[in-house]
């Protein structure tokens, strides 16, 4: 058994600071390979962090924007037309995009009567969104949406089969910004909320509380709907570090969640982004953080990575096919929120931040990779 690992190990150029679970998926690094990965955007001394992307129907233009800071900092935007193979400078913003209090993220929307647009939220008190008609070449100043704000504002917005223009989404808050005045509770609690529209993103309801725990601290919620429509799956970061990552399912479009439960530990992590290919198979792109009780046995620990399975796997509690390390980062674990799309030729584009570079401001980067090439990764013959 051990020198079957250890062969594992050399085939997909993995190092572990400890010997992984045994039912861990095999392993694939990507950090050195060079050519898959595309600087978006970089400036000495700047920290540039948490961007998303969207990516349009032509299936080759992708907007992407991110804070000049931690979250909050003025809010950066770029284009690519090429699929993310290279962009543009920086495109002039509205004049209260500069005023961004945390991480901006985009959505593509489209109302009944057919209407595309494209939102952009910016979260903490109150929560504010500007809106594009024109796939990105202009753009509406912020403005708020309701007397209420929260954390990583929205961490999805899916759409919904209740009717054509409704959209769900979701984000969570911890107190300090739902209302104008923080709560005063000596004991942490999370909760996470939803919120609705009906007019393809152009307003939406007030939030509503879909669980709340001070034990478990679930967060930054992403969206993943079932092969045949009918379930969604929201995937959760538990900012405690008492547990593993958590799933909620509806098969009512949002009426009504199940209770949470724990993923397993190698889709455990924050910010989960993902995506199906043609194959339905998913990629779901994440910083790698563990429960402080796993850190030590977890391969990739602090870096961006992604997930490779199937939905039955999420469904199942089963630990997937792949996990594979986009880039190696190099400071604590300040890095992947990340952007995932999907290219017609089935190439994933997954773009987020980190510190790349030892003692270096982080920076936006992109990389690319198909499914079908991991399986080759994973079956090549060790060297």
């Amino acid at each position: 058994m051990r020198t079957l690992v250890l062969l594992l190990l050399l085939a997909t150029s993995t190092c572990f600071a400890a010997d992984p679970p045994s039912d861990y998926p095999t392993t694939i690094d990507l950090d050195a390979d060079s050519q898959r990965q595309v600087v978006v955007d970089r400036e000495a001394g700047q920290y540039l962090g948490h961007p998303t992307t969207c990516l349009l129907e032509d299936g080759k233009t992708m907007l992407c924007v991110y804070p000049k800071g931690h979250g909050r900092g003025g809010i950066v935007y770029k284009r690519s037309t090429d699929g993310g193979r290279t962009w543009s400078e920086r495109l002039p913003t509205p004049a209260s995009w500069a005023t961004s209090k945390e991480v901006p993220t985009l959505h593509r929307v489209v109302d009944a009567e057919g209407n595309k647009r494209v939102i952009m939220w910016s979260g903490l008190y109150p929560a504010r969104l500007a809106v594009s008609e024109d796939d990105g070449q202009s753009w509406s100043e912020l403005k708020p949406v309701g007397d209420w704000g929260g954390i990583v504002v929205m961490g999805f917005v899916e759409a919904l089969r209740t009717g054509p223009g409704h959209y769900l989404a979701m984000f969570h808050d911890d107190g300090r910004f739902i209302s104008a005045e923080p709560a005063k509770d000596d004991v942490r609690t999370f909760t996470l909320y939803q919120t609705r529209s009906t007019d393809g993103g152009l307003n939406w309801s007030d939030p509503e509380a879909i669980f709340q725990s001070s034990d478990v601290h679930l967060c930054e919620p992403g969206c993943i709907r079932s092969p045949d429509g009918k379930t969604l799956a929201v995937l959760l970061r538990e900012n405690a570090r008492r547990k593993n990552s958590h799933v909620i399912f509806s098969t009512d479009e949002g009426k009504t969640w199940s209770e949470p439960r724990e993923l397993p530990l190698a889709l455990t992590g924050d910010r989960h982004t993902g995506k199906y290919d043609s194959e339905g198979r998913l990629l779901i792109s994440f910083r790698c953080i563990s429960p402080k009780h796993s850190a030590a046995q977890r391969p990739f620990e602090g870096d961006w990575v992604g997930w490779v399975g199937t939905w039955e796997d999420i469904v199942q509690g089963q630990p997937g096919q792949y996990v594979v390390r986009f880039k190696d980062n190099k400071k604590g674990y300040d890095t992947a929120y990340p952007g995932v799309e999907i290219l017609p030729d089935d190439s994933f584009v997954v773009t987020t931040y980190g510190h790349w570079d030892r003692d270096e401001a982080p920076y936006i980067l992109s990389t690319r990779v198909k499914i079908d090439e991991l399986d080759a990764m994973a079956e090549a013959p060790a060297p």
